[in-house]
């Protein structure tokens, strides 16, 4: 990784194949359904896990491993409320952006997604 001057200041260059890297490793984060719906959840507003179980009809240790996994990926941020925990959204408006911008594309493309053979719906079962 090289180094490439911007106006005044020098700034660290980041390599086609580690942005590639990244941004794929961002979509992982998204790609599961349980993780998707809390992230819609916590679009309302902040929520302790004990919301997001009965919400979302998932277990406890389930809710807090995706937790964990979104909080690692930045995309969730907590903070402490008594003996709980309150979870929101780290960067809502982006994450927002991101996830209006796939409802649009899945709009376009209808259900080729969904019957991919590779990544759709057959193939995770």
């Amino acid at each position: 990784m090289g180094v490439r001057r911007s106006g005044t200041t020098l700034e660290p260059q980041i390599s086609e194949a580690a942005a590639l890297s990244a941004a794929a490793c961002m979509f992982r984060s998204l790609g599961d359904p349980a993780r998707l719906a809390i992230l819609r959840h916590l679009a309302l507003g902040e929520h302790r896990v004990v919301d997001l179980t009965a919400h979302l009809g998932l277990a406890q240790s389930t809710v807090s491993a995706h937790l964990a996994c979104l909080r690692d990926c930045g995309l969730v941020t907590s903070r402490p409320q008594g003996r709980a925990s309150m979870w929101s959204l780290a960067t809502a408006p982006e994450l927002l952006d991101v996830l209006a911008a796939a409802e649009r594309l899945l709009a376009t493309t209808g259900d080729a997604v969904a019957l991919c053979p590779a990544y759709g719906e057959a193939a995770t079962q």
